[in-house]
């Protein structure tokens, strides 16, 4: 069966349409006349300038942003996502969707308020939950309109906006055929004591709404175009409006300011000074009430597809239906407004709901803010909005929000940090670029610029490390070990090297990259990863080693596996023999699976006393000793010598060297018998976890130091050569303290 192809909208119908609407909604009718009762004409024009200003701001960063990608179903959702990444968009997205859709209870229960307060009191053909029962009506017939068709609901908002057009109209009529006097600036606050900022809080959510035609982003022809032209003009159009409305009130002679501060005065204030006043106002109330209902329906349930299609949310939410409608989100979303129809105190929970679809507008504008900042090449946008105005609507935001209730201030806050850190501590997968790279580029750029001014002092020695290996899961006891080197202050790369005449590899690079950052996930490890291509591998590893690193974070220890083929071995040493003038520390480790499976660690050191070897050692056995399965580790130091007159010598340098460097170590130095060969001496060190000892430059015989190392590596756990290039000539960095 052929699918129907989903209807998209333009700018008036998809965007201007349903935002102008929801912005002239409930308040406009309900609160204005309060608004200029309390604070007279003057301070009433300052309100709706400051608020509109705060809208206007983030309709301008919203436009930017849109303007700068190709923007899919999600709205807000998805503009923030891609901005500042999936977790932030997710901790914006998931309240932001509970809003929309407990909205639609609101404005559903609205409508049936409106309508029962039309019915005659004391009748008893009224039920006793009829509230209840209408709201849950309207709530099934708006879900079950926009899950049929959105093209039907949109359309069914033009008359609509007629109705609110002409109630406006007719209530500009209502004023000026009747008395009028100069205008009232008086601010009396006689039913809102608290003041200015208290009536600001109130009427704040008037200008609301304004996102709701973005929100249906996924829906138009062309959302780069429609969505800041729908937008800027209904949020101007909202603000002109709303300019004049409270001129008509404060020079009205119908009603008295404090007839208007009434609260209870309500849309009947319409209703008396308009022409046709009830015939055209409540029809025009139950209208843009259910415009809004509509709104919220629309939005909400394509949140929960972009969630869905972005994996924060099940698959099935995402399905579409024949005609392209998000039938099962949209029902699910209908199913959960009508569970909150039974939640009560609704009024208190409408606080709590405002201020979170507030947080909408302030990571609408802190996103258009980063990428300002960032400066990312790919940020191109038509309108370009200065990072301290989107900053200032974000500002602005947070303090309506404070305004408006600082519990729910607070509680909005924590909801997102809690869903922000659940999806963080998830590990997800993004399947796109966004602001938080370059934010961490530029904070990246900072610190090599400060670290390339300044000179290297050995006490800031950390070990910088590239370990060269062909699979991370064939290799990992050698992986493992390398990263706890760093202990979270080093930094380690894991580098593959791939032929350049190997035609597979090389398309496949980046893949192989990301399986090593998915391999190196899976075990907990953290490492920088690297697809290196070369004509030749000794050589490549040659030249990589030697030039791997950048400014103040320069590779200075490069380590390999010690390779299982005699082939690999002598060229491993050929290696290690180009490389020794490159001032880098060599490691060469064997590393068996059965590695670091015991509690009870020991390490033992091999000090030779030559090339400083035993320095870098002793620092490696304290850099593990840091981990917290070998916070317990006992370091032993053997050392061999020929007479009693160097043993007491050795021993005297050993014991300065484990004082001045703070490091608790058994000193065992042993005068060498005759008749003692390799084999007895390493077998002292055969029940150590771990074993360091040095390795030997300079030596081109390299049969013999393959054959040399073959009978250490056979007879220990674990073993790891030493060769320290890169302070022969200094005070060893574990003992400078200035």
């Amino acid at each position: 069966m052929k699918k129907n192809r989903p209807h998209k909208f333009g700018t008036f119908l998809g965007v201007y349409t349903p935002s102008i609407l929801t912005i002239l909604g409930l308040v406009m009718y309900l609160r204005f006349g309060w608004v200029v009762g309390n604070a007279g004409l003057i301070n009433t024009i300052a309100i709706v300038l400051m608020a509109s200003s705060i809208t206007f701001i983030t309709g301008l960063s919203a436009s930017a942003i849109a303007t700068n990608i190709k923007v899919g179903v999600g709205g807000e959702y998805f503009m923030i996502s891609r901005s500042l990444g999936l977790e932030p968009g997710g901790a914006i997205g998931i309240p932001l969707y509970l809003c929309r859709t407990l909205s639609v209870t609101f404005y559903c229960y609205g409508l049936s308020e409106a309508i029962l307060i039309l019915w005659p009191e004391g009748s008893s053909v009224l039920p006793k939950y009829a509230l209840q029962i209408l709201t849950i009506i309207f709530i099934i017939l708006v879900t079950a309109l926009s899950g049929k068709s959105a093209k039907l609901v949109l359309k069914s908002q033009i008359p609509i906006m007629i109705i609110v057009g002409t109630s406006i109209l007719a209530l500009i009529i209502g004023v000026i055929t009747q008395d009028m006097h100069a205008p009232i600036n008086n601010a009396s606050y006689q039913t809102a004591p608290e003041g200015f900022w208290y009536v600001f809080a109130v009427f704040f959510p008037a200008v609301t709404g304004f996102t709701a035609g973005i929100g249906l982003s996924g829906d138009l022809k062309d959302p780069q175009k429609s969505i800041p032209k729908g937008t800027l003009n209904a949020v101007v159009s909202g603000a002109v409006i709303y300019l004049i409305i409270p001129l008509l009130l404060a020079i009205t002679a119908v009603l008295t300011l404090e007839e208007m501060a009434d609260p209870e005065a309500g849309v009947t204030i319409w209703t008396r000074i308009a022409v046709f006043g009830p015939w055209l106002v409540y029809p025009a109330v139950w209208g843009a009430v259910l415009s809004s209902a509509f709104g919220s329906i629309l939005g909400g349930p394509r949140i929960l597809q972009a969630l869905s299609m972005d994996g924060l949310m099940p698959k099935f939410l995402s399905k579409l239906s024949t005609s392209g409608q998000p039938t099962i989100a949209t029902w699910i979303s209908g199913l959960l407004a009508i569970a909150a129809v039974f939640l009560g105190g609704l009024n208190t929970i409408a606080q709590y709901v405002s201020v979170l679809f507030l947080t909408l507008y302030v990571a609408i504008n802190v996103s258009a803010a980063v990428e300002q900042l960032i400066k990312e090449p790919s940020y191109r946008p038509k309108i370009n909005v200065p990072w301290y105005v989107s900053l200032l609507g974000a500002f602005a935001a947070m303090v309506v929000m404070w305004l408006i209730n600082p519990l729910a201030f607070a509680f909005a806050l924590g909801l997102e940090i809690v869903i922000f850190t659940y999806l963080m501590n998830k590990k997800l997968e993004q399947q796109w670029g966004d602001a938080s790279t370059g934010i961490w580029m530029h904070v990246s750029r900072y610190a090599l610029l400060r670290l390339s001014a300044k000179k290297m002092h050995p006490r800031n020695w950390r070990p910088i490390i590239i370990l060269f290996i062909h699979q991370i899961k064939d290799n990992l006891p050698l992986v493992k070990f390398t990263e706890m080197l760093g202990q979270n202050s080093g930094l380690l790369t894991i580098s593959r090297l791939i032929l350049i005449t190997d035609k597979e590899e090389l398309d496949k690079r980046n893949e192989i990259v990301f399986e090593m950052q998915q391999d190196l996930k899976a075990e907990g490890l953290q490492a920088l990863t690297e697809v290196n291509v070369v004509s030749d591998f000794k050589l490549g590893m040659n030249l990589i080693a030697a030039s791997h690193g950048i400014a103040g974070i320069k590779t200075n220890t490069v380590v390999f596996g010690w390779s299982q083929s005699h082939k690999g071995k002598l060229q491993e040493l050929q290696i290690i023999q180009d490389l020794a003038s490159s001032g880098k520390n060599i490691l060469v480790g064997y590393i068996p699976k059965s590695f670091s499976k015991k509690t009870n660690k020991r390490i033992d050191i091999w000090w030779r006393g030559q090339d400083r070897n035993g320095d870098l050692m002793l620092l490696l056995a304290y850099l593990i000793g840091l981990n917290s399965k070998w916070s317990k580790t006992v370091v032993n130091i053997f050392s061999i010598t020929h007479s009693e007159k160097e043993k007491t010598v050795m021993e005297d340098h050993i014991k300065y060297s484990i004082n001045e460097a703070r490091i608790d170590a058994n000193i065992h130095v042993f005068t060498k018998d005759k008749n003692e060969t390799l084999e007895t001496l390493i077998h002292k060190s055969k029940k150590a976890d771990l074993v360091f000892t040095g390795l030997a430059r300079n030596n081109d015989n390299f049969e013999a130091r393959v054959q040399l190392i073959d009978t250490i590596v056979t007879q220990l756990k674990a073993v790891v050569f030493v060769q320290n290039n890169g302070m022969k000539n200094e005070t060893p960095i574990i003992f400078r303290n200035n």
